[in-house]
């Protein structure tokens, strides 16, 4: 398999600074070093977009809207260059909405996606009702289409999948959302939270719910936000909270998932590099993607 990476330095708080790092930083720990002593690899630099601004909508109510317009179409064409090159992108952000950008290549190219996303959070809050109006509070919800206000850029764009496309492994914010009242997706996805990935097997549920999830489309990406990990795995992230998965269960659920057929791109997001400075942290991401990238080196499961 030949991989592309593509950096995505986008922190949907309308900041230049924080996870917007993060490309340049993995970069600095071997991420691309890594990947190429197991693949043949390429580097195809960041992404472009409007500047930032830490201003909300009062339409749509999110923050730093015309950069995550112009990010989404810019990420969207860079995966749609590397899916035209016949290559697998490895994206890195960034926060959370670069995977809008690849899902939308995706389903360009295919006729239809599906996500399964490994997330410490549902990511589904009405862009209005979000805390922060972050992006990153809303990108599930954006992809299933259930926002309103949204400028034309993303109204045009989504819905990009419907719920049974979706398998979400991980989110343990629950009790927030409910204090929030926010409605959660659970029942209207498929959902595994980090509690019950442990009792029942998190290899093996994510094994199955990506074979789920390339039974429903065509083509299906990887969404992974670190921030799925717990605290004591890493703590270079901006909304820690109890719980979480270790390092050696992502690693496994991650292997496990890409071996099923169809996998048409993977994420990686939400690292602060300005909460890691010594960069160990980012050693460990590195190390982590490269590893589980090595799944790609061998053909897929039958």
């Amino acid at each position: 398999m030949e991989v592309t990476v593509v950096g995505v330095p986008f922190n949907s708080a309308g900041l230049t600074g924080g996870v917007a790092r993060a490309p340049a930083a993995l970069r600095r720990a071997g991420l691309v070093s890594g990947l190429a002593r197991r693949l043949d690899v390429a580097d195809a630099g960041d992404v472009g977009f409007d500047p930032p601004a830490p201003e909300r909508s009062p339409t749509s109510g999110l923050l730093a809207e015309p950069a995550l317009v112009s990010m989404v179409a810019g990420t969207r064409q860079a995966v749609a260059a590397v899916h035209q090159a016949g290559r697998f992108p490895l994206v890195v952000g960034g926060d959370c909405p670069v995977m809008l950008g690849a899902l939308a290549a995706t389903r360009d190219r295919h006729g239809g996606v599906g996500l399964l996303m490994l997330d410490g959070h549902e990511d589904a809050y009405p862009p209005r009702r979000s805390p922060t109006g972050e992006a990153a509070d809303s990108e599930l919800a954006l992809a299933l289409g259930l926002a309103e206000g949204l400028p034309d850029g993303l109204a045009a764009l989504v819905p990009l999948l419907a719920p049974g496309q979706v398998g979400l492994l991980g989110p343990r914010d629950d009790a927030t959302i409910a204090r929030e009242g926010v409605a959660s997706l659970r029942g209207v996805v498929p959902l595994w939270s980090d509690v019950e990935l442990a009792v029942r097997g998190a290899a093996e549920v994510a094994a199955q719910a990506a074979r789920d999830v390339a039974a429903a489309a065509p083509a299906w990406w990887l969404h992974v936000d670190l921030d799925v990990l717990a605290t004591a795995e890493l703590a270079a992230v901006d909304y820690p909270q109890p719980g979480g998965l270790r390092w050696w269960q992502l690693r496994q659920m991650t292997v496990a998932a890409l071996a099923v057929p169809g996998c048409a791109g993977w994420t990686v997001a939400i690292y602060n590099p300005d909460l890691d400075p010594d960069g160990g942290q980012a050693a460990r991401i590195a190390e982590y993607v490269a590893g589980a990238a090595a799944r790609l080196a061998e053909p897929p499961d039958a």
